[in-house]
């Protein structure tokens, strides 16, 4: 068992899957006195090893980005990160579109759009699984503390979440969550071939899972632990959604229970002895939930949930021209508003947590202290979970594109 982890944690099983899609390694290129630069591309035919690569699987170390250094001599002088060369441009863009449906933004912009263009009985239970497994997965990151692969042998095409854990891969987990979650809940609402939707479900969600192979930020072992881990937590919890849907919507506990418990999980967010972005990312996803969470409670308070009307499931709605153009119109209108609130709040709660803790605002990095990350993340995500729950269907009633 244990050689079986160690060959999923390999980094070099990571490199080769790049290179069977035509993604390749290039050395760096150095600069000093009296060198030149140059480039060298690096195809690895020989095999390392299994277990020989730093990392193990029951080694626990700070994830800090690897710096390469092609010899004694360079290591000296200034190296560029590792550049790489691409063979097969159609896997590529196809890769780096399928890794951009599961970062935490796509989900933020486009989960709306199945409130504002289909039923926010979908959207809601989306939110629901997409915040329960982010979180889980969020936190076992920097629990188990396992670092991504390293660079060389394998190629990083991004470099935002470089400092953070590996295992899960919470893209793997958010997509198997998000599209299987949609696939479950859709039937009840909507008229559509299952078989088909099942089709779909089971290609995106291997795409994403692909896709962070193909980007070199996770090793075999973190994207197949995040799709079992998705899948278990939809297995367990499918028999409780109706039973918490009633909860949430009718329940008067229910926004008490969703601020004060998001929030606190925010707050208890686990400690690290070095700044990444998992606890700002995870605040975000929270604060939208309680948003979201707080709106819904209010649109079945007052009666207007926005939801189809008549015996359902409903027939998927016929596209024509008409319904593209206002589902485009309510999309550049829904999205306006959720941006616009997103900048106005997110600026007036820096402010004002930058004149409380008596810090200057030209202080780029005081963002990062728990005290004014947290809060200020959670405030800003939490107001547009409440525009978008509450207020964008209102607007969009008023400008007639309902």
């Amino acid at each position: 068992m244990l050689e079986l982890l160690e060959y999923l944690l390999d980094p070099e099983l990571v490199a080769r899957f790049q290179r069977r899609c035509g993604l390749f390694l290039v050395k760096a290129s150095c600069h000093g006195p009296g060198r030149t630069q140059f480039q060298k591309t690096v195809r690895i035919h020989g095999e390392e090893p299994h277990g020989s690569q730093k990392g193990r699987w029951d080694h626990q170390d700070k994830n800090s980005n690897y710096k390469s250094s092609l010899n004694g001599s360079c290591a000296a002088n200034s190296c560029s990160r590792p550049q790489y060369e691409v063979k097969n441009w159609l896997l590529h863009f196809l890769f780096l579109f399928s890794s951009s449906l599961g970062h935490e933004m796509f989900y933020i912009t486009c989960l709306p759009c199945i409130h504002w263009n289909l039923d926010p009985f979908l959207c809601r239970r989306l939110v629901n699984m997409w915040t329960l497994v982010m979180y889980i997965g969020q936190v076992m990151k920097d629990v188990l503390k396992l670092p991504r692969p390293s660079s060389p042998p394998v190629v990083k095409l991004e470099t935002r979440v470089d400092a953070e854990y590996g295992l899960p891969s919470t893209h793997a987990m958010a997509a198997t969550a998000i599209f299987f979650t949609l696939l479950l809940s859709a039937p009840s609402r909507v008229q559509f071939q299952f078989e088909i939707g099942l089709l779909i479900a089971v290609t995106l969600s291997s795409l994403v899972c692909l896709s962070r192979l193909y980007t070199g930020m996770h090793s075999v072992l973190d994207v197949v632990c995040g799709l079992l881990i998705s899948a278990v937590i939809i297995l367990l919890t499918y028999p409780f959604w109706d039973s918490f849907d009633t909860f949430q919507l009718t329940s008067p506990f229910s926004p008490i229970v969703a601020l004060s418990l998001l929030l606190f999980l925010s707050h208890t967010y686990p400690e690290l002895d070095h700044y990444t972005t998992t606890r700002g990312d995870t605040t975000t996803i929270l604060g939208v939930c309680a948003g979201c969470s707080v709106g819904y409670w209010v649109n079945e308070q007052l009666g207007q949930t926005f939801e189809p009307q008549g015996l359902l499931p409903v027939p998927l709605p016929t596209v024509t021209a008409l319904s593209a153009a206002l589902g485009a119109a309510r999309f550049l209108v829904g999205v306006v508003a959720l941006v616009g609130t997103r900048q106005i709040v997110k600026t007036l709660s820096l402010n004002m947590l930058y004149a409380w803790y008596r810090v200057p605002p030209t202080n780029e990095s005081a963002r990062r202290r728990k005290e004014i990350e947290v809060p200020s993340k959670f405030a800003t995500y939490t107001a547009v979970g409440l525009v978008n729950s509450i207020l964008v269907n209102r607007i969009f009633a008023l400008l007639g594109l309902l």
